[in-house]
């Protein structure tokens, strides 16, 4: 068990003042299984921001705040706690076969997470080598690891290479990307030779080593998890199973389910600069 403490700030200046904004924030950590929010805050500046908060269609908490009046910036603060406890597991132990997992009423289950989307479409090269993958796979665990295995052998972690625009299969083709990209490239793999798959974004502590009590420089994150009976979550950034230093925000078919803020501005000039901090403390 790992209790961690987030604090995530986001900070948009606009060239002009603007007279209105309309925006959603998903930037709380959720309680499930192997997570439980402790406390959470999210404040807003300026202070004339109205707040409602809702879960949207995917489990993840929004934040929907507008600002009637004029502004020269916006400021979304989200600090929470969280405790996490990863359940230890083999994937390959229990799961399903090909023909259990095909059958009409386990798909229906998942079936949110079966089609591919914008994001997750992998081209006819990459579709080729999951089919192959499919063919010399005895389960759907020994796919999922074969995927897993090709793309840590194929891509490359290289920040600005690649756009929140990217699809998988820009992203096979350059081998290179983030962790956006990694996730939406598992997840059209897997989707491809029938394995539902889902994206998840949150965040992610990134030194073990730190010790309780210092607060590091953080990380927003993704990862995915896979149906096999269950939800396995793993993570194809750094090659691993998650651990009690990631938080899981929200969760959906792709990227752009899980946005952690999007709005729109009226009356004013342009964006002149975005600033975006994570911090993250262990306190237990």
């Amino acid at each position: 068990m790992t209790r961690l403490k987030i604090d995530h700030v986001t900070r948009y200046d606009y060239n002009d003042s603007v007279s209105k904004s309309y925006n959603e924030a998903r930037m709380t950590p959720i309680t499930d299984d192997e997570q439980i929010v402790l406390e959470a805050e999210l404040t807003l500046s300026p202070g004339i921001a109205t707040l409602s908060n809702y879960r949207d269609y995917w489990g993840t908490r929004v934040a929907a705040f507008d600002i009637q009046g004029r502004h020269r910036h916006l400021e979304i603060r989200s600090s929470a706690t969280v405790e996490v406890n990863r359940r230890p597991g083999d994937e390959a132990a229990d799961g399903l076969s090909w023909e259990e997992l095909a059958v009409p009423e386990v798909l229906d289950a998942v079936s949110d997470h079966v089609p591919q989307t914008a994001l997750t479409r992998i081209g006819p090269e990459l579709e080729k080598v999951a089919e192959q993958i499919r063919a010399q796979s005895p389960d759907p665990a020994a796919a999922a690891a074969a995927i897993f295995a090709g793309i840590a052998s194929h891509m490359q972690y290289v920040p600005g290479v690649t756009g929140v625009h990217t699809d998988a299969e820009a992203a096979w083709r350059e081998a290179k990307g983030v962790c956006q990209d990694l996730a939406h490239v598992a997840i059209g793999m897997m989707r491809h030779i029938g394995i539902p798959a889902r994206y998840v974004s949150g965040y992610l502590h990134p030194d073990y080593q730190a010790g309780i009590g210092r607060t590091v420089p953080g990380e927003s994150h993704a990862w995915i998890e896979w149906w096999n009976d269950r939800w396995y979550a793993y993570d194809p950034t750094n090659h691993t199973r998650l651990t009690d230093f990631h938080v899981t925000v929200a969760r959906g078919r792709d990227y752009t389910d899980v946005t952690p803020l999007k709005g729109m501005v009226t009356g004013g000039g342009g964006t002149s600069g975005l600033d975006v901090t994570v911090e993250v403390t262990q306190t237990a």
